[in-house]
């Protein structure tokens, strides 16, 4: 069977997903409810990953801390209008322990998803939340020691960062979860990785949870990282992924882990065992609209690019449809997902929903489906599928001016995928709110001499060109703005 090297994966809201779910059955719905039809349609759209945000079991400490927060409420009730008590879950990422949530079905129910999904082709993939714990996790009493703690003066000149708790010792000051740029996150306790008996027992929780998956995406990975740890906390440890991952594969060869990551430490995570870190930058970059910096981030090394999570939206951004004008958000999709690297696309995305999901909510809106969109979506993901995209040799081309000062040329990106049969596939974007024009050599030399038709998967339209003139001077392209087009030879 052949590899593919750059696959697909689809990220899910589980809870708000099963909570529509419910009010379709008419009662309260689990992972068993749902519909094999729903997962066939996934498998049909050429994804090779579902992610299902939130499964792991919440406390009630961050439930209320969540339900009282004054600035979290704002942004819940401007999102539902209605908003209820109860459609305020707690976010997903406050812990209490690495078991399957109540409310989504008992234990067997998600070795029964992860089963459904590979009778599909699918792999499963769920959250792991490294940098801290729920408030009321089972360690706050029986391992105290593996917090962050504090005193009653850091509690007075900091209560945004430490609170004071009951344990099996008496009331303690534990610090709360944060980063080294932002206030404490109230609803969680910040781990304490100086302490080797608490990476020790995190490795433990690692190799009970590689039983139920397939892989993991690792919340803020950074932050657990020794210069970071210590830059945060003045504690000084030692390296944890280097010596986890590893134990991992030992019992589970092809488990794969994903970096939620920042502060250029991508490469230093995958250096140290990830398969894949998040691609910030790039989204950044598309997000200013500006090509250059754009094509240039396509100078990396292609071992690092083909290990880059793409995306144009994820539980954490905002809706892409709500950031994009929609001929820029086109143009950004073609970038992003017709690259090397994992393909991260997120639930309503491909419907053009532009309202963002708190984590803390167990309910969302309902959303109208951009069909302009939708269709787009569709015709991308069916380019995905081609074998040169999703198995064969990808290459950055070069640009050339169409004349003399014809500037318009820098506008442009584009792409060279070559499959093992010879397949071809060519990804071009001008990524500039004017019309440009420029030439692009194609980098076969035995294109000379043939004639060769070219089709374009995205636009429909196609047509035949000499073999000589796709070398010399190259491919003559005079896009409108944000024009794209992915032409199969």
């Amino acid at each position: 069977m052949s590899q593919n090297l750059a696959p697909s994966l689809y990220q899910i809201n589980t809870r708000v997903w099963l909570n529509q779910l419910s009010h379709q059955l008419g009662r309260h719905a689990t992972l068993d409810d749902i519909p094999d039809t729903e997962l066939d349609k996934l498998a049909n759209l050429g994804f090779n990953w579902v992610y299902f945000l939130s499964v792991w079991q919440t406390g009630e400490v961050a439930r209320q801390v969540s339900r009282t927060n004054p600035q979290w409420l704002a942004e819940y009730r401007e999102l539902l209008p209605d908003l209820k008590e109860e459609d305020i879950s707690g976010s997903g990422f406050a812990i209490t322990s690495y078991t399957l949530n109540t409310s989504l079905g008992e234990s067997d129910s998600l070795i029964r998803l992860r089963d459904r999904l590979h009778q599909r082709g699918l792999k499963l993939m769920l959250d792991f939340v490294p940098n801290h714990t729920a408030p009321d996790h089972h360690w706050t009493k029986s391992h105290p020691d593996y917090y962050i703690s504090g005193n009653e003066t850091l509690l007075a000149q900091q209560p945004q960062n430490y609170i004071k708790i009951d344990s099996a010792e008496g009331s303690r000051i534990l610090a709360y979860g944060r980063d080294p740029y932002f206030d404490g996150w109230p609803d969680t306790l910040q781990l304490n990785y100086g302490n080797l008996e608490l990476q020790t027992a995190l490795i433990n929780e690692l190799l009970t949870i590689a039983q139920w998956c397939d892989g993991l995406r690792c919340d803020m990975a950074m932050l657990v990282l020794p210069e970071i740890f210590e830059r945060t906390w003045g504690i000084p440890t030692e390296p944890f992924w280097p010596k986890a991952i590893p134990q991992i594969r030992q019992q589970h060869p092809d488990f794969v882990f994903m970096a939620e990551v920042y502060w250029d430490m991508e490469w230093t995570l995958q250096q140290q065992g990830f398969d894949y870190t998040y691609d910030k930058k790039l989204y950044d970059r598309l997000e200013h609209q500006i090509a250059r910096p754009v094509r240039e981030h396509f100078w990396a090394d292609l071992d690092y690019q083909s290990k880059s999570a793409r995306f144009l939206e994820n539980h954490d951004e905002p809706r892409a449809a709500a950031t994009f004008a929609p001929d820029v958000h086109q143009a950004a999709a073609i970038l992003s997902f017709f690259c090397p690297g994992l393909r991260f696309f997120h639930q309503g995305q491909l419907q053009g929903w532009t309202k963002k999901i708190s984590v803390h909510l167990g309910r969302g809106p309902q959303q109208p489906t951009d069909t302009g969109l939708e269709k787009f979506y569709g015709q991308l993901l069916e380019g995905l599928r081609l074998n040169a995209v999703r198995e064969g040799k990808w290459q950055l081309l070069e640009c050339k001016p169409a004349w003399g000062d014809n500037w318009t040329w820098d506008c442009f990106i584009a792409f060279a995928w070559q499959g093992n049969e010879g397949e071809r596939v060519i990804v071009v974007v001008n990524y500039a709110g004017n019309q440009s024009q420029c030439y692009i050599p194609l980098p076969w030399s035995n294109l000379a001499g043939q004639r060769f038709k070219l089709q374009d998967i995205m636009g429909g339209t196609s047509y035949e060109v000499d073999g000589d003139n796709l070398v010399t001077p190259g491919l003559y392209l005079d896009f409108s703005a944000w024009g794209y087009q992915v032409l199969k030879f």
